[in-house]
């Protein structure tokens, strides 16, 4: 039982924040909860982009020696956390939507617009998924079909291009697959904005 004066305790940005803690909503399933906990990975590769910048300014402006990985490192550990992100946000059901007729319709009509949206959104990852498809196969493979992945044409000249290019097509695969779990919780009645817990 909460205390008289904390129930009428003000609501200060501190406090919306904590009511509002961000966690996988039960609509998501085991797979969203899957999808979080690998979100901590690329949350390091934000801070590993980080630190490679720190080494370079150093050897750079320090030592006068400035290196050939840095500048394609960190585009690519930032790229590939970018495009993780997209996953992240649908897996906390976080991602972008339009909210002038969901905000005024029942619970009811919401949970209609929550399917439609997890259907369009499944849709449209997939089409996604396919033209990453797409991508990859003129990335990873030469004309005779073995593999032979695409560079950036640096000095450095990693496989990055191709690499960012394999994990966008996983990532939008698995994209969908999130938005198809999420279409089958809402129409089970699961979780929802309005579902109490």
């Amino acid at each position: 039982m909460t205390h008289p004066a904390e129930q009428n305790a003000p609501t200060t940005p501190a406090a919306i924040a904590d009511e509002d803690t961000v966690t996988v909503p039960a609509e998501s399933g085991f797979y969203g909860k899957m999808v979080d906990k690998v979100g901590t990975v690329f949350a390091i590769g934000f801070l590993a982009s980080m630190s490679v910048l720190i080494i370079e300014i150093i050897m750079r402006h320090v030592f006068d020696s400035p290196t050939l990985w840095a500048h394609e490192t960190t585009t690519f550990l930032c790229g590939i956390g970018f495009v993780f992100g997209g996953l992240f946000c649908a897996s906390r059901n976080k991602h972008i939507r339009v909210v002038i007729l969901y905000d005024i319709a029942g619970p009811r009509m919401r949970r209609a617009l929550d399917i439609a949206i997890s259907v369009i959104c499944a849709v449209a990852s997939g089409f996604f998924a396919w033209a990453a498809w797409l991508m990859v196969g003129r990335a990873a493979f030469a004309p005779d079909g073995s593999i032979r992945l695409e560079t950036s044409g640096s000095a450095w000249n990693p496989p990055f291009p191709s690499l960012l290019k394999i994990f966008l097509l996983i990532v939008m695969v698995a994209l969908t697959i999130q938005f198809v779990i999420l279409a089958i919780n809402y129409m089970r009645g699961l979780g929802g904005k309005d579902a109490k817990s």
